[in-house]
């Protein structure tokens, strides 16, 4: 389709934004989320991201979300992990806060994880109260 996160996972994905009060389509910035990938394109057999091709990539990445302008980023799952922190083992790294690309960065499980293993729904649901009280912050 040409979007990140469509299907069944982008389904559960703008469920989670919504239950927080975020939405991709959010005309208030307040409420708005955007949304990209760490490859603009899905690797062969949906496999994961190559080393070579993130390294590759992490400049136009950094670029993007650099003209974006997030107050936090999310990284869902283990391959942004990889990409931003350089650093695997979602389940060690969720739900706590960190710095990547000068931003506050709170890895997260990917949805498609959560649909594949519904009990983890506890953890990402304290991720997302965890996102939303960062977002009412001032900062």
């Amino acid at each position: 389709m040409g979007r990140p996160f469509v299907g069944r996972a982008g389904q559960l994905l703008d469920r989670m934004l919504g239950a927080i009060g975020l939405s991709r389509g959010a005309p208030d910035s307040a409420q708005a989320v955007y949304i990209t990938n760490v490859l603009p394109w899905r690797p062969p057999q949906n496999r994961d991201p190559k080393p070579d091709e993130m390294s590759m990539l992490l400049p136009f990445l950094e670029r993007h979300v650099a003209l974006a302008k997030p107050e936090a980023l999310v990284l869902m799952g283990n391959a942004a992990c990889q990409c931003v922190l350089q650093a695997r083992g979602i389940t060690r790294l969720r739900g706590s806060w960190t710095q990547g690309f000068g931003l506050p960065v709170l890895p997260m499980f990917h949805p498609a994880y959560l649909l594949r293993n519904p009990q983890a729904k506890r953890e990402a649901w304290a991720d997302l109260l965890e996102l939303a009280a960062h977002l009412e912050t001032p900062r």
